[in-house]
């Protein structure tokens, strides 16, 4: 299995961005290009990721992006004193959050009617010039994420070559845009899941294994198989994650995917998909649903884990339909996939099963700058302190990402992936909602400010 996806050898050219123009415009601005810049944080309260994190005052000191010195008082050795100090005036500074369960081919904003994706995504797809529009769109949506405190993602199905692409442009400099765990394009059956926008359909085991290939030259980090069908994939109540992926083609893909070191991760919305994802080598189910106890005993001798995204089910399960739209078959079948994602992360929480946070971003009501709210639908919904709701969102995220040797707690040594707010996240966790400031491998990115779906605000904010 890779462990540190992060730290391939890419030679690339460094260019100029706007990044650099904005960092030159800072009144602390220090550091060659305005790229990575070597400063202290200082009049901080700290809240480094850790289980037991609990706030302490001190300072964070950052060379070449990354942290190398955490001071509990405000002594500074001689080493030091050359360094630009920032202060944040109390804020309190944690580790960026990370979501592990995104789509950045998408905004978020609700239609009034069921759209054909694989139709948009085939026109988009089309010819160079949508071709170009379409991945500006993608940058842009993975910058929103960036802005909002979200410093490394997890990508679990688009378009092309998109996300590596991106993920590479963004580790040069080129491209603002958080850390990226690459899937690129996931891996579906004819009618299954997502097939024909952000995963291809695979009509037979050997037309799976190439899609495998083509992503792997590609560069991806990881890859994704959508097992079972969703919500608006099912024609009856009661049917939701319908299985749609054999269990030949699952353990096909598992064993090659396995053998080249990548680990693989499943749309799985039925105890069923749960069962043949795991018995046929999956790493980690995304979503989830009602666990039995063989399904908990899977996931032990499998040593997977969940990824919980509680955010998109609640427009289904909980909205009125009139501001969803949607039919009394998806209201019914929306709840059962909504009760079964929470099941399943109490069940496993309870049982010693790891649990990832992400918010499947891009699903109707669901925006690429609102990851704080699955944060905070963990923690009400499981039962799960605030602490721990942030711990997953932070420490365990990167730890299950396999790069927790490189970020997810404010330590020495770790790259300075940063937030900082203003009030305590720990005492109520809409702080994260308002991020004072992103700090991503080194890059400060002050007082973001970024564009609202004030209709999608004014929804969600009844359950928040």
């Amino acid at each position: 299995m890779r462990t540190n996806i992060i730290d391939k050898k890419r030679k690339k050219s460094y260019n100029r961005t706007k990044h650099d123009d904005y960092i030159d415009r800072l009144p602390f601005k220090n550091g060659r290009n305005g790229t990575i810049m070597d400063y202290i944080l200082t009049n901080c309260k700290i809240l480094n990721g850790k289980a037991d994190m609990v706030p302490f005052s001190g300072q964070i000191v950052v060379k070449n992006g990354t942290i190398v010195r955490i001071l509990q008082s405000n002594d500074l050795p001689d080493i030091f004193k050359g360094l630009r100090k920032i202060d944040l005036g109390g804020k309190y500074v944690m580790p960026g959050l990370i979501n592990m369960h995104v789509h950045l081919a998408g905004n978020g904003k609700p239609q009034k009617k069921l759209r054909d994706n694989a139709k948009l995504v085939g026109f988009l797809m089309s010819n160079p010039l949508t071709k170009t529009f379409a991945y500006s769109l993608v940058c842009k949506f993975a910058k929103l994420e960036l802005l909002s405190g979200v410093t490394t993602i997890r990508t679990m199905g688009g378009l092309g070559d998109f996300d590596s692409r991106l993920r590479d442009e963004s580790e040069s400099g080129e491209k603002i845009a958080p850390r990226i765990i690459a899937a690129n394009r996931g891996i579906s059956v004819p009618g299954g899941h997502m097939a024909g926008s952000v995963a291809i359909a695979a009509t037979s085991v050997k037309d799976a294994l190439d899609i495998l290939e083509a992503n792997k030259k590609e560069g991806v980090d990881i890859v994704k198989l959508m097992i079972t069908g969703g919500v608006l994939d099912a024609k009856e109540k009661g049917v939701p994650g319908e299985l749609k992926m054999s269990a030949e083609t699952i353990k096909a893909v598992c064993d090659k995917a396995h053998e080249y070191g990548y680990t693989v991760a499943a749309h799985v919305e039925s105890p069923e998909g749960v069962k043949v994802a795991l018995e046929n080598g999956v790493d980690s189910i995304e979503h989830g649903a009602e666990p039995d106890d063989e399904i908990i005993e899977l996931f032990k001798k499998r040593g997977a884990f969940v990824c919980t995204t509680i955010s998109p089910t609640i427009p289904y399960a909980l909205f009125d339909r009139s501001v969803t739209n949607i039919n009394e078959t998806e209201l019914y079948n929306g709840k059962i996939v909504f009760k079964g994602i929470i099941d399943c992360a109490k069940a496993a929480m309870a049982n010693g099963i790891p649990v990832a946070i992400g918010n499947d971003v891009g699903c109707p009501w669901i925006t690429q700058y609102d990851f704080w709210r699955e944060v905070y639908n963990f923690a009400k919904f499981t039962g799960a302190d605030n602490r721990f709701a942030l711990h997953t969102a932070t420490a365990v995220n990167a730890r299950l990402a396999g790069i927790g040797d490189v970020t997810g707690t404010v330590e020495e040594g770790k790259c300075a992936d940063l937030i900082a707010t203003q009030n305590n996240p720990l005492d109520d966790l809409r702080a994260l909602e308002h991020v004072d400031m992103v700090i991503a491998r080194g890059k400060i990115y002050d007082k973001p400010k970024y564009k609202i779906n004030k209709k999608v605000k004014a929804e969600l904010d009844k359950f928040c």
